[in-house]
């Protein structure tokens, strides 16, 4: 349970109690990060069966439906969003673009960057279909995205050794947590192709590309991970996911 706490302490802004960051909870802490995204998932189902009963238009719908992760999760994911694109855009050596991600100065491709996401993100939102089971699909992203970026923590090496992400996995069995986070990503897949195959599908298809360009992009620019590509992934990996269910819905209508 302590685990638990520092897991939702760590990567939401919900009040914990306070809890001493010993390396045995430490072990654990990152086996429970797709539980904070079933929760903010669980916030996002609420306001989206709100907004489907009020009839609420889709620029308010929008941009809460934006707004509900970052502001649960504090920002911490789009900090390193940020970062990474810093880093990417300064098309310098490997080493300095790690030096770059640790700079807590923000730079102006950042700020472009982040911009230019939030403003997709937010059209997609306006776009996609909230109705009979998409919106389960939808309030699975969450989960499923933190599943795969605690996977890809405990699976790729680390590119620096050192920082945050290397605090919470160095104590882990990395067998173990990979055992862990692999459960709770199928169990996500799981779901949401029983929900609908279609839609599911493609929230999974767009899960899934998200997973190669940051393989390749983080094994290539930076030789592993770090806390900030982390969450780089998590935030491509919601807007991909939404993104291949707006695609899905649009072509399913043509047809």
């Amino acid at each position: 349970m302590k685990s638990l706490v520092i897991a939702f302490a760590m990567y939401s802004k919900l009040p914990m109690p306070r809890m001493d960051w010993e390396e045995k909870t430490l072990a654990w802490a990152l086996c429970w990060f797709p539980l904070v995204g079933m929760v903010i998932g669980a916030v996002l189902y609420g306001w989206m069966a709100l907004a489907e009963f009020l009839h609420i238009g889709p620029a308010l719908f929008g941009a809460i439906a934006l707004l509900i992760p970052i502001a649960l999760s504090g920002g911490i994911h789009l900090d390193g969003f940020c970062d990474t694109c810093d880093a990417l855009s300064s098309h310098q050596s490997r080493e300095r673009k790690l030096e770059i991600l640790k700079d807590s100065h923000t730079g102006a491709f950042a700020i472009i960057c982040c911009g230019l996401y939030l403003l997709v993100f937010f059209a997609l939102w306006c776009e996609v279909e909230t109705a009979g089971s998409a919106i389960l699909v939808l309030a699975l992203g969450p989960a499923l995205a933190r599943s795969l970026s605690g996977l890809f923590a405990v699976t790729l090496p680390n590119a620096r050794g050192t920082g945050m992400l290397a605090t919470f996995t160095g104590p882990m069995d990395t067998a173990k947590a990979r055992g862990i986070l692999a459960f709770w990503v199928i169990l996500c897949a799981g779901i949401m192709l029983w929900l609908s195959f279609l839609t599911g599908g493609a929230a999974l298809l767009g899960a899934g590309l998200a997973c190669l360009y940051y393989h390749r992009m983080s094994q290539k620019q930076f030789g592993g991970v770090t806390g900030d590509l982390a969450g780089f992934f998590l935030q491509t990996c919601e807007l991909a996911m939404v993104l291949a269910v707006v695609i899905a819905q649009r072509v399913v209508a043509v047809l």
